[in-house]
């Protein structure tokens, strides 16, 4: 697979895995002989950047992630996230304190059984502790050979400027699709600006831009889709012209709509690297085939025109999380 630059001289292969589905955020968990499986052949395939996060499980996914990596761990990125709070004891949820910071960081390095995050990220911006703090704190774990870069989550313009003057952001990591463009206003001239690569999650819609979502899907019991408010039944009715558009497109280029989708965003910038995440090998091996698909300016253009077309009014999560959305 191509190799990109992600940021502040951080190498990936284009298509990435984000891991969080194999312990958290759809259904049950899978078992961890299953897990470990997917993200092997993963390796096979050619991927080299792997996203995890203390939360999702929480702790679990970064354990599962660790042990499957082991035996190639000078062959990978790793990639994991602090700031929530797990002690209970913030009514935002969040806790991106100094002493904190150090603390968890300190329990994924064991979780996850290496000596070095390659990638740590601030999950969500802490509105009580100042990001020059974060930052410094970051700067301080990179400085002492625990860290290799630092990323922010869902930050937006003032925060990623702020915390890049105290030490430089490899990556930003929010959410950005065919389904979710709003990082192109403000977020993506300000990374290119300052050499800062975005790292796109849920880059298949959760789903929606493969077809296999429509208005009659029922989720799970587990599964995070059922409360937010963009996976409303009329809402992803809202999104079916564009989910047809890129499965015409598909079949004109023997390839699928979760290829059409992700070739999409790896042409908007040489810096972008998404995680599409999965529990199905079938479906690991369709997502990195997609490093091979491309998209005429014709078919950029259609595709850029009908989704613009989409509502983007609509909160993207439940009010408490969309609080945790830094603007």
């Amino acid at each position: 697979m191509e190799k990109r630059t992600i940021g502040n001289g951080l190498e990936a292969a284009a298509i990435g895995f984000g891991c969080m589905g194999l312990s958290h955020g759809y259904g049950k968990r899978v078992e961890d002989e299953h897990g470990i499986e997917v993200i092997r052949r993963a390796v096979d395939l050619g991927v080299t950047f792997f996203d995890t996060a203390q939360v999702y499980g929480p702790f679990v996914n970064e354990e599962l992630v660790g042990k499957a990596l082991a035996p190639v761990r000078d062959q990978v990125a790793i990639a994991t996230k602090f700031g929530f709070d797990f002690e209970g004891t913030r009514e935002s949820g969040l806790n991106s304190t100094p002493e904190y910071i150090r603390q968890t960081v300190d329990a994924s390095l064991q979780r996850l059984g290496v000596e070095k995050i390659d990638l740590l990220y601030q999950h969500r911006v802490d509105p009580d502790v100042p990001i020059e703090d974060v930052a410094g704190t970051v700067k301080e774990l990179i400085e002492a050979g625990k860290v290799g870069h630092f990323g922010l989550s869902e930050a937006g313009v003032a925060t990623i400027r702020r915390a890049h003057a105290v030490q430089p952001v490899a990556a930003l990591q929010s959410e950005y699709s065919l389904w979710w463009r709003e990082p192109e206003t403000e977020i993506l001239p300000t990374l290119e600006e300052l050499g800062i690569g975005l790292v796109p999650f849920s880059p298949l819609g959760k789903g929606l831009l493969t077809g296999t979502v429509d208005g009659s899907t029922s989720f799970a019991e587990g599964d995070v889709r059922a409360t937010l408010p963009r996976y409303s039944e009329q809402s992803r009715q809202a999104g079916a012209q564009l989910v047809d558009l890129v499965a015409a497109i598909a079949e004109r280029k023997e390839a699928t709509p979760a290829q059409v989708a992700l070739a999409w965003l790896l042409a908007q910038q040489p810096w972008i690297v998404p995680i599409p995440g999965t529990t199905k090998i079938h479906r690991l091996e369709e997502n990195v085939g997609a490093a091979a698909v491309e998209l005429s300016a014709e078919e950029l253009a259609q595709l850029g025109e009908v989704s613009a077309r989409i509502d983007t009014t609509c909160p993207r999560y439940p009010e408490k999380m969309q609080k945790w959305i830094d603007r």
